[in-house]
């Protein structure tokens, strides 16, 4: 009776990476879909809200901005207490805790009760996106990281693509039992976080060790990929805690990530805004707006895929980082509104194909809880411009009047942020070490 023959590397290490996928990326790209989404529905909302409620273009800037603040402040805290809990546990409250109060934001009266509101927020909702790109450093090695945290970043891309479309029909549920449409979209935008929450705490695995659902022959290659990787890392060099937070390096890749923020939430929460003024209904509006986010999504995926293929990462942050600079800049000049949603669309495909690949840099060189504190703190300083961006554009709306001279003045942060990309440079060896040739 003959046996089969034993997989080769190659099979356990396809068979491997494939189970984790199936296992992970979806249920994570769903949870991702309404945090983002229960981050940046208060653009839809505004449409109604700020008429309803009488705030001014600075109220709901600093109402939109003030999120980040509470995010920034306990981004660290909340990624070291992923690392001490478990993925599992502490995912799980941030979600539960993030969905009830967006759902609460459909109690906001007036200027206190959003700016409260907002922050209370970011608070909740700190160290989710940090806590998840770390969480995606226990499962897949670096060949495989920039494709993947592409695949797991599509969320925000695809909560636009589909959500805005749903928050502008939501708002058509205007007057139903006695609330306005933006109550309504807060509320049923918020409920499936809170119930994607607890199942969270039952279904993701903390570490590859505990995942019943790999083979003992998938765990040990995993094991041994990872670990060389770590030693790789730690030979070249070994960060405490505090070297990662005050290495000039992550201060930089806190920078660029702040450029690149800056562009992607001044457009997330004033581009409906923008589309609603060409003269279109609430609904036109929500499926206008997704279309730069449709072909952002398709190249983000693209782009990480051809990063990984060549092993190549500076070109492949900063290039894109330049373009968006260029097509805001563009944008702030053009009145036809098919031109503009063209150029606007060039500047999302920018700002995605640098989300997809960005995260590949710091987590190139940190490891441990050096890789913990490193990522949120870069994650946080770099948030701060969801502050920045969105209060930018309002001041220059209020003082101008107009929208789009808002958008040349945002141009300036991926501008910078690009610039800085290639002055950084990557430590391509250090990721890649034990990697293998690569794939033609």
């Amino acid at each position: 009776m003959s046996q089969s023959a034993a997989p080769t590397p190659s099979e356990i290490e396809a068979s491997t990476i494939r189970a984790i996928s199936w296992r992970l990326i979806p249920f994570l790209v769903l949870a991702y879909f309404f945090s983002y989404l229960d981050r940046v529905n208060l653009g839809f909302a505004a449409l109604e809200m700020n008429a309803d409620l009488k705030f001014t273009p600075l109220i709901f800037a600093w109402g939109a901005g003030i999120f980040f603040i509470g995010y920034f402040i306990f981004e660290v805290p909340s990624n070291l207490a992923l690392e001490k809990f478990g993925a599992s546990r502490w995912i799980a409250r941030i979600m539960v805790t993030w969905g009830i109060i967006s759902a609460l934001m459909a109690t906001v009266s007036g200027e206190l009760s959003f700016y409260v509101l907002r922050f209370l927020l970011g608070v909740a909702e700190a160290g989710f996106f940090p806590g998840i790109i770390l969480y995606l450093t226990y499962w897949y090695p670096a060949e495989y990281r920039g494709r993947f945290l592409a695949a797991f970043a599509i969320a925000v891309p695809i909560s636009t693509v589909i959500g805005a479309p749903i928050s502008g029909l939501l708002l058509g549920l205007d007057g139903v039992m006695g609330l306005r449409g933006w109550q309504w979209l807060f509320i049923l935008e918020g409920i499936p976080s809170v119930l994607l929450g607890i199942v969270t705490w039952f279904y993701l695995t903390d570490k590859p060790e505990k995942a019943d659902w790999l083979t003992a022959e998938q765990k040990a290659w995993l094991a041994a990929k990872l670990q060389a990787e770590t030693a790789t890392k730690q030979a070249a060099r070994h960060l405490t805690l505090g070297q990662a937070l005050s290495s000039p390096k992550v201060i930089m890749l806190s920078l660029i990530y702040f450029g690149f923020v800056g562009a992607l939430y001044g457009m997330q929460f004033w581009l409906p805004q923008i589309v609603k003024a060409f003269g279109l209904t609430n609904a036109q509006t929500g499926f206008v707006t997704a279309i730069p986010y449709l072909f952002g999504t398709i190249a983000m995926i693209l782009w990480a895929r051809h990063s990984d293929a060549t092993r190549e990462r500076v070109a492949h942050v900063g290039g894109p980082l330049l373009l968006t600079a260029a097509a805001l800049a563009a944008s702030s000049y053009l009145t036809d509104p098919t031109i503009t949603m063209a150029v606007l669309t060039v500047a999302a495909i920018g700002v995605f194909c640098t989300f997809a690949v960005f995260w590949t840099l710091p987590t190139a060189w940190l490891s441990g809880t050096a890789a913990a504190g490193g990522i949120a703190l870069i994650n946080s300083i770099g948030n701060l411009a969801g502050f920045g961006g969105p209060y930018l554009i309002g001041w220059v709306k209020e003082a101008t009047g107009s929208t789009s001279s808002g958008l040349l003045v945002l141009s300036i942060l991926p501008l910078i942020a690009g610039l800085l990309v290639f002055l950084g440079g990557h430590e391509t060896k250090t990721e890649f070490a034990g990697a293998g040739p690569v794939k033609q």
